[in-house]
This record gives structure tokens, C-alpha cells and sequence, in this order.
């Protein structure tokens, strides 16, 4: 069964799953709200598993601070995420932080891989165009401080 929706406005009943799973999505409502919004769908000791772009470090270059305070705003340490994952009333089972390899093997050099299709496809249109550059930039800027930010999973049990 595929469902289409909004994630902060789920068509479920209450307690129906053992496990959700967002990986590289929760950023679209918000980490807290994410979690809050999402628990009364999981069953009593449910699990919730999330990937979320967390800070690495205390303390980043200027460029990468006003880059992702644009990007999302909502980036913190992971301290803070495990702060919030326990005030939204679970208890942490374990996270990791996402290896080099999965941003540049499975994301970035894919992405690289498809872009003359891309804007061949969308007619090298420039909004396309933008979108290319955005990728470029995002890539660039990775490459420069990734020793400052990851995407890191959680997984957490609702108590």
C-alpha cells in the first residue's frame, strides 16, 4: 500500500506501528516537532528511527555557521538532538554518525553523475540551472568542512 501525505498531517491510527523510519526527512517539519508528531502513531515501545544533519564539533568556522543557519536552521549538536529525543519522551538506544562514503558514494558523485541528463531533461532551463549550482555549492562546501557536520542517525524507544 503506498500512501501520499503530509508528514505533520498523517492519515494512521494511533499506536499502528512498531518502527518509523525517516531517513533524510524529518528536516521537513522538524526534528522535535517530527518526533512528538509521529510518537502517538507508534505501538507502546515502539521504535523511531531518524537521520538528521547534526553539528559534529562545538565550535565551526564562520562560513559553514551562516551556511547551514540559511540551510536549516534548525542544525545543532548532536548533545542537543539527544537532549530533545528525551524530552519527547524516548529513550536513546544508540546513534552514529554517517561515514564520508555514504555523502560522496551514494549521494554526491550520483548527483554529479546525472546532472547533464537533468538539465538536458529540463531543457537547460535556468532555474535548473540554479538548482545545479545549489548542488555544486552544497558539494563544495561539504568537501571544504565535513569534519564539521554529518547527517547522524538516531534510534530511539518510546517510553
Amino acid at each position: 500500500m503506498i500512501k501520499q501525505g503530509l508528514m505533520d498531517n498523517l492519515d494512521f491510527q494511533e499506536k499502528s506501528f512498531d518502527v518509523i523510519w525517516s531517513e533524510g526527512a524529518i528536516y521537513n517539519i522538524g526534528f522535535e516537532k517530527g518526533l512528538l508528531e509521529w510518537k502517538k502513531y507508534l505501538k507502546d515501545n515502539g521504535y523511531i528511527v531518524v537521520s538528521e544533519i547534526s553539528w559534529l564539533t562545538d565550535n565551526r568556522p564562520k562560513e559553514i555557521e551562516e551556511y547551514w543557519a540559511n540551510a536549516y536552521p534548525e542544525i545543532d549538536t548532536i548533545d542537543t538532538k539527544l537532549s530533545i529525543i528525551e524530552k519527547c519522551g524516548y529513550d536513546l538506544i544508540s546513534h552514529s554518525v554517517l561515514p564520508e562514503s555514504c555523502w560522496m558514494d551514494h549521494y554526491y558523485r550520483p548527483m554529479l553523475l546525472r546532472t547533464n541528463h537533468f538539465l538536458k531533461k529540463y531543457k537547460y532551463e535556468e532555474k535548473a540551472k540554479e538548482f545545479i549550482k545549489m548542488g555544486m555549492d552544497e558539494i563544495e562546501i561539504y568537501e571544504k568542512y565535513k569534519e564539521y557536520y554529518s547527517y547522524v542517525f538516531y534510534i530511539a524507544k518510546k517510553v
